[in-house]
């Protein structure tokens, strides 16, 4: 697997969404998208994008994990009411603000829209997005006519990710 993944400008990641109140203080239950789910606060700054599509960047929440939930306090809230009404507000981050992946791993968003094809050079289309099933995860291969589902599984039929020249080398039939 050659090339290393170069940011795209403003590129951002969803790792997480406010889903209500936690207690009577202020502070916010999380679903947390990252692993251990308590990682989110590690990476800031966070810009949180309402149900409104409204934006703003905010830096210092400290939070933790209290039980099954993921909890955290914002620097700037510190009343319930004012939680609630941030019920569905998502977090993204930076690309930049994540660590570099580790040889062999990658993180989903960067294989977004890079081009797919076969060993043989036949074009599959592009990445439009990857999802786990508990057992593997699965590259969706999306063209102007069909989607195509290809478990990420290297080297078996996953053979490359060339970031270099955006190219993801696939073991697959083309008419699968």
């Amino acid at each position: 697997m050659t090339g290393s993944s170069e940011e795209r400008p403003g590129r951002r990641i969803l790792l997480g969404r406010v889903s209500g109140a936690f207690g009577i203080r202020g502070e916010a239950k999380l679903e947390s998208w990252t692993e251990p789910r308590a990682a989110i606060f590690s990476y800031q700054p966070w810009i949180l994008r309402d149900p409104q599509g409204n934006e703003r960047e905010l830096r210092g929440v400290r939070g933790k994990q209290q039980g099954k939930y993921t909890v955290a306090n914002f620097p700037d809230v510190i009343d319930r009411d004012a939680i609630e009404a941030m019920r569905g507000t998502e977090i993204y981050v930076p690309r930049s603000a994540l660590p570099p992946p580790s040889e062999g791993e990658y993180y989903w968003v960067d294989l977004e829209g890079l081009r797919v094809v076969t060993v043989d050079g036949v074009s599959l289309g592009v990445v439009s997005h990857i999802f786990a099933t508990g057992a593997n995860d699965v590259l969706v291969a999306r063209d102007d006519e069909r989607e195509r589902m290809i478990p990420f599984v290297v080297p078996q039929y996953v053979t490359s990710v060339d970031f270099e020249n955006n190219v993801v080398t696939v073991d697959w039939d083309p008419e699968f």
